[in-house]
This record gives C-alpha cells, structure tokens and sequence, in this order.
C-alpha cells in the first residue's frame, strides 16, 4: 500500500503504515559502494530468503501474467490516432485468452491505446510490479524484491483477514475509525484515512477502470473478471510486501482490503464517476518506468502516480495541477491547442518509515518538485527533484519522444544524494514484460 502524504510543512508527519521500523538496506553493498545503502542486507542470507520467497513471489505475479495463456489469437483492435510528430509503437503482440467476438460499445474514459506516452506501457503486469512494490521506493526499505519476507508477510496478513474484529479491537474502534476511516482529523499523525482515500479509493478505483478497458480494448472475453483478478493480485502483493516481516495485529490491511478497494471498484464501475474523474478531474496514471538492475539485484524507478487538472474559471488553458502517489505535490498546468500541456508542482513526498507504535508507522516527508510535459494526458516526460538519499533528481523519458531507428524507447536517468548516476531503459518491444533494464554506478 503506497502513502500520499498530506499536503503540510516539511517534515510533519502523515500517515501511518504497519509493523516496525526497518533498518535501511536499499540492495546489497558491493565494493565502493555506500554502506548506508544496504548495510543491513547480509549477503549470507540472501540466497536463502531468495529460496523461501520465490514461490508466493511467483504466484502472486501468476495472477497478473494470466493474460498470457491459453485461448486462441486474434488481432488487436487498432490504436487510437497518434500525433504525426510521435513515433508509432511496435505492434501489440496476439495475447492467448479467451477473444471477445466484438468489442462492445464501451466508453474508454481512461485508457485509449495511445502508443506513445504512459499510456503505451500500461498493461497488467507493469500495475502489480508499480503498485505491488511501491513501498520500497523510501529510503530505509530494501529495493531488493528477493529481500522481501513473503512467507511471514502473507501469514500476517491472512492472519488479520481472518480476525479483523481481533485487529481493530486490538487498536480500539475509536482510533480505527478516526484514523483510518473518517476524514475528519487535522492532525497529520492520525491522518491514515488520507491515502486510503486517495491511493486506495480514487488511484485504486482508476486502476481498475483502466484494466478493464485495457483488456476490452486487446478484445479479450470477459474484461472485468480478468480485471478484477489483476487489481486482487496487485493489492494482496502490495499488502505482503509491506507487511514483510512484522508479525502482530494491524488495522492496515483490514480497513484496505476490506473496506476501501472493494468500494473503489463499485465506485469506479459508475460511468458517472468515471466521467467526473476524467472529464472534470483528468484523472492519469503518471506511474515510473520500472527497470531491474541485474548487477545490484533490484528493482529500480518503480511507483505508482496519478495526476488531476481542474480548470481555472474563465480559462480553457490553465489548470490547477495535483500530482500523488508516495508524495503529494500540488501546482499549475497550462495546455496548448494540439494537446500538449505543461505542468509544474511542488510539495512533500515520503521519504523514510518512523515507528510510531506496534502495528502502526508514520514517514518522515521530504521537500520535492517537478516539471511535467504530458500529450494528450499521456506522461511524455517528467523531471523531478526530491531531498532523499536516492532519487535526488530523476529524469523519466517515455516512449514516442526519442527514436532508435524502428523502436521508440522509454528512458529514465537519476542522481542520487552522493551524485551517483542510474540508468534505465525500456525498449517496449514487448508491452507484457513489466520491466526494462537499469544500471548504476558504486
């Protein structure tokens, strides 16, 4: 579960997460390397973590590779129209699934096939991988997939599931509902219902919406079963991984799972929500680039962001901005006639977990702003600044801006605190593999 931060001083605290505080271990420390980084990452116990979290790993992201199985072939519908200044993407490869005889006569309020953008490297898996693993995007949480404790995270949370009455008498149903349920606190220390709103209710509900018309769109039978099973799949990985190795009771899991993903696909199966989140809101998904490091052995550039532009009265160009995702930044836009539009922000993101009790945790925020060029509604590129150990300035390029002969990659660079550079590249040859590759110096 990803936490947007409250919009408030640097500083405040936010929100509040589950289990107790881990110690920083982004990756594995090689030679030269910081040992700030990982040092809490012992090599030694590495390979067998690898062994015991292999298998959850690989069913969990099994539920969302389905798409690729079984069924006969069929041809794509074809691509909406693009800009003749963008590249057309390669082809989208046959999927092997059950074919729908014909598209239906659905409106598509958030996802349109445009190949170039963000939108050209939504699919299924990239949602599980962006959303799932969002949590080791802060500073004291290891970017190492294979680091994570699926076996104890899945039998915590099975654990709270099965008891949820157990979980918030635990907690207290007073401090259940003011923190995590009623949007009433000012107090940012209590303020848990904040990302349960945004991430889970309206960034949840739109991920579901775009699976659906993803999978309508590739012309695949029965879209809102397969999108059902792929936002299950993303949500109870994203509640493992950030589980990892606390063991206790935590309401975090049962207000989420239980209460605000469920009602974020009833609300999102509205199409007067849609239509208000998409024509007033211009509600898109903005999410990262994700890249494996195969030299370090993490997962780099990954997270999932949503943007919102409401238009100022009496202007058809300019727009007040809000970027969120593990971070909240708010600002302005201003959209040009072919569709173009330029956004800038500013605001706080979370940058580390701090213990706040058993069971419940708060972040400590970090100053960040950036600049955002998106076509259509659809990312192209996007340079971002953030006070934290990684990350410190991240430029992501998306596909239908540069151009490699036939192919049109998605690129991103990052300097780190100690000016230490991260490369990453996705060449979007094949749109169902959720990740592209990356490389960083020590």
């Amino acid at each position: 579960m990803q936490r947007a931060p409250l919009p408030g001083r640097a500083g405040a605290v936010n929100y509040c997460q589950i289990g107790e505080v881990r110690r920083p271990r982004r990756g594995r420390v090689r030679p030269g390397a910081r040992a700030d980084r990982g040092a809490s990452v012992i090599e030694s116990t590495g390979k067998a973590r690898r062994r015991a979290a292999a298998p959850l790993a690989a069913l969990l992201l099994a539920a969302a590779a389905a798409p690729a199985v079984a069924g006969p072939t069929a041809t794509a519908p074809p691509a909406a129209p693009v800009d003749s200044l963008v590249q057309q993407a390669p082809p989208f490869p046959a999927l092997r699934l059950p074919r729908a005889d014909a598209p239906p006569a659905e409106p598509a309020w958030f996802y349109h096939g445009r190949p170039y953008g963000s939108e050209a490297l939504i699919n299924p898996l990239q949602l599980v991988i962006n959303g799932g693993f969002g949590i080791t995007q802060l500073d004291n949480r290891s970017n190492d997939p294979f680091n994570v404790d699926y076996r104890l995270g899945w039998r915590n949370v099975r654990r709270n599931l099965a008891s949820p009455v157990r979980a918030i008498e635990e907690e207290g149903w007073g401090s259940f509902l003011k923190k995590e349920i009623l949007p009433f606190s000012t107090n940012t220390r209590d303020a848990r219902y904040w990302p349960n709103y945004t991430q889970h209710l309206i960034g949840g509900g739109m991920s579901y919406r775009v699976q659906i018309e993803w999978y309508r769109h590739h012309g695949i039978a029965y879209p809102k079963l397969w999108a059902v099973g792929t936002i299950a799949a993303y949500h109870l990985l994203n509640e493992v991984v950030e589980n990892d190795d606390y063991a206790g009771w935590t309401t975090d899991p049962v207000a989420d799972l239980y209460l605000f993903d469920p009602l974020s696909m009833v609300l999102f199966s509205s199409d007067g929500v849609c239509r208000f989140f998409s024509e007033t809101l211009h509600l898109q998904d903005w999410s990262y680039q994700p890249a494996w490091d195969p030299r370090r052995e993490t997962l780099e550039n990954n997270g999932q962001n949503f943007s919102m532009k409401l238009g100022l009265p009496g202007s058809d160009r300019w727009s007040v901005f809000y970027l969120f995702g593990t971070h909240g930044e708010g600002g302005l836009s201003r959209t040009w006639p072919g569709g173009d539009c330029l956004s800038v922000a500013a605001g706080f993101k979370a940058r580390e977990l701090v213990d706040l009790a058993q069971g419940q945790r708060t972040v400590d925020l970090a100053v960040t702003a950036g600049a955002f060029w998106d076509r259509h509604g659809s990312l192209m590129a996007s340079l971002q600044y953030a006070a934290t150990k990684d990350y410190r300035l991240r430029l992501n390029v998306y596909p239908g801006v540069l151009r490699l002969g036939p192919v049109s990659p998605g690129i991103f660079l990052a300097l780190d605190d100690d000016l230490r550079m991260l490369a990453g590249v996705n060449l979007n040859l094949l749109p169902l593999l959720p990740v592209g590759l990356a490389a960083g110096s020590d």
